[in-house]
């Protein structure tokens, strides 16, 4: 697939897993400090390539239909591009040539090939990478103080479809849904899973002071919801998964109408203390 002039795009080969390894060690190196230094050595590199590849047994989890695209000049990889469903896992582009259009042929790729939209982190400290993602149309989704991050510094969500666009909106919700999803089936499972180690099982067995533990724990993660939104929520969420634990039938009847302990009158503003 052409792209620039000499710049040749086309899918990785197995043969392109060495001097792949070797351009992403070396341009994360080579980008510091305005990213973070890899915690990975070059080794540890060296197999997460083979893995995507899959020229290794996969140790860790990625997406069955992940993509990885190189860009080429003159017989040379100069670039590359590692595409997920829906997601930029990563773009980089061979030291000393950056500003030459290669990440952009890259970036145009990607969104070609995924018109639904694109999401990608990128690190607070990055300033150049999210004025290039803003230029090509992303937008800021959210930041973090990057406590799940490898590095553990802040970082950026960005989109596009541009977040603020109503469209964008829509599709990153799509986005969070779908994962939103996979987080209550595997509750559910671990739920059920419990229900087998616990002395009193069920609903009866429903211990308050672990659930007071877990409300606690996620109003700090997300101060914005309140402890008593969160508290309504994950009293619905494990009630939920105790029924599906039981079975199909348990969503006909619920064993409980009453409200979570703890939940304040009607009309109580939200975040109310507790």
């Amino acid at each position: 697939m052409p792209s620039e002039p000499d710049l040749t795009l086309r899918p990785a080969h197995d043969e392109d897993a060495e001097p792949l390894a070797t351009l992403s060690y070396e341009a994360r190196a080579a980008a510091y400090p305005a990213m973070p230094a890899s915690v990975h050595p070059p080794g540890e590199v060296r197999s997460w390539i083979r893995q995507v590849l899959g020229l290794e047994p996969r140790t860790v989890p990625m997406p069955d239909d992940r993509a990885t695209w190189v860009a080429e000049r003159g017989g040379e990889l100069v670039g590359y591009l590692v595409l997920d469903p829906g997601w930029l896992h990563s773009l980089y582009v061979r030291p000393g040539l950056t500003g030459l259009g290669i990440g952009s042929s890259l970036l145009d790729l990607a969104k070609t090939l995924r018109p639904d939209g694109l999401g990608l982190w990128v690190f607070e400290t990055n300033t150049g990478a999210q004025r290039f993602y803003a230029r090509h149309g992303f937008g800021v989704v959210r930041r973090t103080d990057g406590s799940d991050n490898e590095e553990h510094e802040p970082d950026l969500e960005m989109a596009w479809l541009d977040p603020a666009s109503l469209e964008g909106m829509r599709r990153r919700i799509d986005a969070i849904d779908d994962r939103l999803a996979t987080l209550l089936a595997e509750r559910a499972g671990l739920t059920a899973r419990i229900q087998t180690l616990k002395e009193v099982p069920g609903h009866a067995g429903r211990d308050a002071e672990r659930e007071d533990q877990i409300v606690a724990r996620m109003a700090r993660r997300a101060p914005e919801l309140g402890q008593q939104r969160i508290r309504r929520i994950m009293h619905q969420v494990i009630s939920e998964s105790l029924d599906a634990a039981v079975g199909p039938e348990a969503a006909a009847a619920p064993p409980e109408a009453t409200p979570p302990p703890g939940t304040p009158p009607p009309g109580t503003p939200p975040g109310g203390t507790s």
